[in-house]
């Protein structure tokens, strides 16, 4: 490697010494950069908010109104969808503020700039909140509502996709948002089942 980071030399068994060029390299990218536009534009945003801070609460409130039982079972139901997402999204801003990792399209982009307690989105890319927040409300949805698992991974798996595709995060941001709501939900919903309430 050269000091100034610009050459880098490579040799093979056959005696072949290749020095390459890492400013003129072509590395393939890791983000998509496109840009939607009208309808699509709004029904790909309207799906990314899936598990989020307005579709969450409805959903409980939904477990609440139409679930057979008693109203407190309603009620316990409806807490424990509420718990479980909220626990995710408190969990990955904890992770956000810790790592410092940049998000896609800015200046030191995919870099782990370390923790800071003050909000600055550009810094916060790992883990994905959307994701991790759109799983856990997958899990608690599908354990309540088996017939319906496949539409709510179905929701799920499109906010996920969705977070990469419009370039909010990278594709391990996602994958560590999908594990940790995954994960969290699941405690989750064992700590309402052995307390009784579920």
């Amino acid at each position: 490697m050269s000091p100034d980071g610009r050459l880098l030399a490579s040799a093979a068994s056959d005696g072949t010494v290749r020095v390459w060029n890492l400013k003129e390299l072509k590395v393939p990218p890791t983000t998509l950069e496109l840009h939607f536009k009208g309808d699509v534009k709004r029904e790909t945003r309207w799906l990314a908010q899936y598990g989020q801070s307005v579709c969450t609460p409805i959903a409980a409130l939904l477990v609440y109104q139409l679930d057979p039982g008693s109203q407190v079972e309603r009620m316990h139901r409806a807490i424990a969808v509420l718990a479980g997402v909220s626990a995710a999204s408190v969990l990955t801003m904890l992770f956000k503020r810790s790592l410092g990792r940049v998000r896609p399209g800015r200046e030191n982009a995919g870099k782990f700039l370390g923790p800071t307690w003050k909000h600055a989105n550009y810094r916060e890319s790992f883990p994905s909140s959307h994701s991790a927040c759109a799983v856990a409300l997958s899990v608690m949805l599908a354990i309540l509502y088996p017939q319906a698992a496949a539409t709510f991974w179905g929701l799920a798996i499109a906010c996920a996709v969705l977070r990469y595709i419009l370039d909010a995060h990278w594709p391990s941001d996602v994958l560590g948002g999908v594990a940790l709501g995954y994960g969290v939900a699941s405690a989750t919903w064992a700590i309402f089942q052995r307390a009784g309430w579920v």
